[in-house]
């Protein structure tokens, strides 16, 4: 069965990035079939990490069991001015290929407007370089997010549009998740001479 960590990256408590990462968690609960154990919500704006680097880490050691033991990754990020979030953008300074190396990871990016597009672009870009993660083909963005995945059931067909949409891609992501399983067995990650990515 698989194991799967939602990170919520918005730098706001009770953000809606939050309130996607539980909806994607009962979706992948409801129509996927995972159990509740198996799905975990990291929440930065309710449990934030310091700046990295930092003497002490915060909640960054339940973070990082809960990585561990992922199968697959979803990054949340709201934009904010055009860019990721800070609380993303640090969270992969905690992060390594400890936790994260030849894992499949899906981007959500969140506006509350038209935006969105930002945060999947920059975070393509930048954030996997050593810690070695995967992101797959697909994403999401979640456009006008205060109008859609509020209610068990669509309200619009905007709502009916991303929750479908969404399904989609957890569906790719699951297959990904299972088919880069045997892989991180095989990859010898030891190599100090390749600690880091180019």
């Amino acid at each position: 069965m698989l194991n799967i960590a939602i990170v919520a990256g918005s730098n706001r408590s009770n953000s809606q990035t939050a309130k996607v990462a539980r909806f994607i968690r009962q979706t992948l609960l409801q129509r996927f079939d995972l159990p509740g154990e198996n799905v975990s919500v990291i929440d930065l704006g309710s449990y934030p990490l310091p700046l990295w680097p930092a003497d002490d880490v915060g909640p960054w050691g339940m973070f990082e069991k809960q990585l561990i033991k992922a199968d697959a990754i979803i990054i949340l990020s709201p934009e904010y001015n055009g860019m990721a979030s800070p609380a993303i953008k640090n969270f992969f300074l905690f992060a390594s290929k400890a936790q994260l190396a030849h894992k499949p990871a899906m981007l959500t990016g969140v506006s509350a407007g038209i935006g969105g597009a930002n945060p999947i672009s920059e975070l393509r870009t930048s954030s996997y370089k050593n810690c070695r993660l995967c992101y797959i083909p697909e994403h999401l963005i979640v456009r006008g997010v205060e109008q859609v995945m509020n209610m068990p059931e669509p309200v619009s067909e905007d709502d009916r549009r991303i929750r479908a949409r969404l399904e989609y891609t957890l569906d790719v992501l699951l297959r990904y998740a299972e088919a880069l399983k045997p892989v991180r067995e095989q990859i010898d990650m030891t190599n100090p001479a390749f600690t880091n990515g180019m």
